[in-house]
């Protein structure tokens, strides 16, 4: 004869599994937070915060990654700084940057190319140090495989 679950011994494998796994879901979070650290050498100023609206404002997300997240129809530009030798050089990083995104589109038939957009001096300048801003951020490793 088997003797089935009773209602007394079903509440308490809800009862105690419910709090095992609150008790583990805390604890994970706990941890978590424990390494959650500033990652940016940077400070987040007014024009990065302006290069992070125009980055929005002209959905460049649409055909670039940034730290990875993306589209992946163009480079990823979230170590862009470091590709035009910001670091060594960041006029020089400054001004290849705004010619080749001020030469956009290409024209060149065949090829993936980005719009001209329509954007001022000040925006410009925004966009570069919010790309600036985020070639600063300690991605411990990620994206595994950057491209460019």
């Amino acid at each position: 004869m088997t003797e089935g679950l009773t209602k007394a011994a079903a509440r308490n494998i809800f009862y105690g599994g419910s709090l095992f796994f609150f008790l583990l879901f805390a604890a994970l979070t706990a941890h978590s937070h424990f390494y959650i650290v500033n990652t940016s050498t940077q400070p987040m100023t007014d024009s990065v915060r302006m290069g992070k609206h125009v980055w929005e404002e002209h959905n460049c997300i649409n055909c670039h990654t940034i730290l990875g997240e993306g589209s992946y129809f163009a480079p990823e530009v979230g170590n862009v700084w470091t590709r035009f030798g910001g670091h060594d050089n960041p006029e020089g990083a400054r001004m290849a940057l705004e010619a080749w995104m001020n030469a956009q589109p290409t024209g060149a038939p065949g090829r993936r190319q980005m719009p001209a957009f329509d954007i001022n001096d000040e925006e410009m300048q925004a966009l570069i140090d919010f790309l600036e801003w985020t070639d600063s951020i300690d991605t411990q490793g990620w994206p595994p495989h950057p491209a460019g």
